[in-house]
């Protein structure tokens, strides 16, 4: 069985169950009724926005915002969609039998993880659909939206792999979805204290996954940014393939 088959697998699995559909149908119903709000505003402050020289757009004001919601709620939507990828399949004895049949841990973490991130792509897509269906009505900056979407993309990958590596090391679902929340609240928020202390260039301002997001939401991209999220995904990754391989030598 290669590392394929698990991802189809896996996939089914996310589209057999509820929570997945439950997930998404309420998500994009509330990003729905957001963007909603926020092309309302535009479009009564349109007028004045106008006579500003350099005001915002279209895309300041609806599309980068609406992008921005959905990177809020994958804070508590990937945990949750995560949690049962290798800690439920060990409760459920599933884990023992795709180890049983020989295949690498390597290729059942990335097949889980490359499931994962098929299903947060698809709802990415889905949520900037939204904007893009006012492109041939209204003026779009394509760069900067480009930005925006690239480090919401990346923001969800290195979730997906935090989640997985939180679910292979827990016991239960529900402690990796509590491990997975609180790892993540604490790489968003762990620069307060040195931005409230009037640091803003620190070792722990890097640390943060607030500070390499929001410039790709203001449309710059910077290499350390992206190296940033490719960095925890890959460690989360390895760390996850490795636990595997371990339950397997102890098995």
């Amino acid at each position: 069985m290669s590392a394929l088959a698990v991802t189809r697998l896996e996939l089914r699995r996310l589209f057999v169950r509820p929570l997945a559909w439950v997930l998404g149908a309420l998500t994009l119903a509330w990003l729905a009724w957001n963007f909603t709000l926020l092309l309302g505003s535009f479009l009564a402050a349109q007028i004045r926005l106008a006579a500003l020289p350099d005001g915002p757009g279209y895309t300041d004001l609806v599309a980068v915002p609406l992008l921005a919601q959905l990177a809020q709620l994958a804070f508590l939507v990937v945990p949750l969609l995560s949690m049962s990828a290798l800690a439920g399949e060990r409760r459920e004895g599933r884990l023992e039998l795709l180890l049983g049949m020989g295949l690498a841990p390597t290729r059942i973490v990335l097949g889980k993880y490359a499931a994962l991130l098929a299903w947060l792509l698809a709802w990415l897509a889905l949520t900037l659909a939204m904007p893009l269906a006012l492109a041939h009505a209204t003026s779009i900056d394509w760069g900067k939206l480009a930005a925006a979407t690239l480090g919401v993309a990346l923001l969800l990958a290195a979730l997906a792999a935090l989640g997985l590596v939180c679910s292979a090391f827990a016991s239960h679902p529900a402690l990796a979805a509590a491990a997975a929340l609180v790892i993540t609240l604490g790489l968003w928020a762990v620069n307060l204290g040195a931005q409230m202390a009037g640091v803003d260039d620190g070792a722990l301002n890097w640390l943060a996954m607030s500070s390499h997001l929001q410039p790709m939401l203001r449309g710059l991209v910077a290499s350390p940014d992206v190296t940033w999220f490719a960095l925890l995904a890959t460690v989360c990754l390895a760390l996850a393939a490795r636990r595997v391989a371990a339950e397997r030598e102890r098995n």
